[in-house]
């Protein structure tokens, strides 16, 4: 009788996740201890500007919640050290600082933020690929499209997250043969689980939505909701919900989630922002506008975890949120385990860096 093989030793990574926000090299855990006091007012362009303030609070703890999420990272094929996070001062210490044995180092950036180095991003990164640190890039709008370095940073990238389909052709075809490319629109930056499932919600619609997509089309979707359903319909048209208080939306069994056909971009009117993502993952049912182009939300519909009408069609709103309301338990679970363990940015990172070997 031959004995087993071993297992193979997983595989050993650190994750550096840059965010313009941060400053020198830290470990994430340390920087989220400070995040709640940060001063900001160095880092915007007019801090006597209160609203302007409030948005870059918003938007300073949106990044930090990234960084929780990717020092949450698992997979079984992986151990995962204590990840790191940095901003322009301390990105080039990811390469300096030493390395435990086995050790495997990515830079991680999202969103349009490789832009920050402007000029500089093809060398910064290019630097970083010569001593050995990969670079994972999720971007999840038109990064090759709209991001005046995407080519130039295009040949360092060993993984990329993008929604738009087809890419830019300038940029695609610079990317490595063995880049790991992963077409995924918005996701939820949160920790998988961290908010329990609600057993008794409020029987209520809940709209998460910002100022920004207060179109008219918008607007006359909200004026007859509140006119359909009275009482049992909530409207939040703030900028965005603070991530610190996006638990609290368990208590609603829907949400009326924006679509993002209001955007100029092909792939951001396709998108629907990451608002159904958190409704699912917080246990609502996300009730969402159909798109013309992008497949990914209809792909969700037709497997009963989110609820769809059509564009501008009110009675069919209407009827898509009555079913949403009517759904029992058991349905709402299963939305809400789908959401946790598939669709939030944790897991499609980690699926991501387990296929770039």
């Amino acid at each position: 009788m031959t004995s087993a093989l071993p297992a193979a030793p997983r595989r050993r990574i650190r994750i550096c996740y840059f965010n313009t926000w941060a400053g020198p090299l830290q470990p994430v855990a340390d920087y989220l201890a400070r995040l709640p006091g940060l001063d900001l007012r160095p880092l915007v362009s007019d801090p006597r500007d209160a609203e302007l303030m409030r948005k870059a609070r918003l938007d300073c703890d949106w990044y930090g919640e990234n960084a929780r999420c990717f020092a949450a990272l698992a997979h079984p094929e992986i151990e995962f050290l204590p990840a790191w996070t940095t901003g322009r001062a301390g990105v080039l210490d990811t390469a300096k600082a030493p390395r435990e044995p086995g050790e495997e180092r990515w830079l991680v950036t999202m969103a349009q933020q490789p832009q920050a180095f402007g000029e500089l991003a093809p060398k910064v990164f290019a630097l970083l690929a010569k001593t050995g640190v990969r670079h994972a890039f999720y971007a999840f709008d038109e990064a090759s499209r709209t991001m005046p370095c995407f080519a130039d940073i295009a040949p360092f990238l060993d993984v990329l997250v993008h929604d738009e389909a087809p890419m830019a052709e300038a940029g695609a075809a610079r990317l490595k043969p063995d880049c790991v490319r992963r077409h995924r629109s918005w996701v939820a930056n949160l920790l998988p689980g961290a908010t329990a499932f609600a057993e008794a919600p409020e029987e209520k619609i809940y709209f998460l939505g910002s100022q920004l997509g207060l179109s008219p089309h918008r607007r006359r979707q909200i004026e007859f909701l509140a006119a359909r359903f009275k009482d049992r319909f909530v409207a939040s048209c703030d900028h965005t919900t603070p991530v610190n208080g996006r638990g609290e939306l368990a208590r609603y069994k829907v949400g009326f989630c924006p679509e993002g056909r209001k955007f100029s971009t092909p792939a951001m009117a396709a998108t629907h922002t990451d608002r159904p993502f958190w409704c699912g993952c917080l246990g609502m049912v996300p009730v969402s506008e159909d798109s013309q182009s992008g497949g990914r939300l209809e792909e969700l519909h037709r497997a009963g975890l989110i609820v769809r009408y059509p564009h501008g069609d009110l009675a069919g709103l209407a009827a898509a949120c009555e079913r949403a309301l009517a759904l029992p338990n058991e349905a709402r679970r299963r939305i809400y385990d789908h959401f946790n363990a598939h669709e939030t940015v944790g897991h499609v990172l980690a699926e991501a860096l387990a296929a770039a070997r």
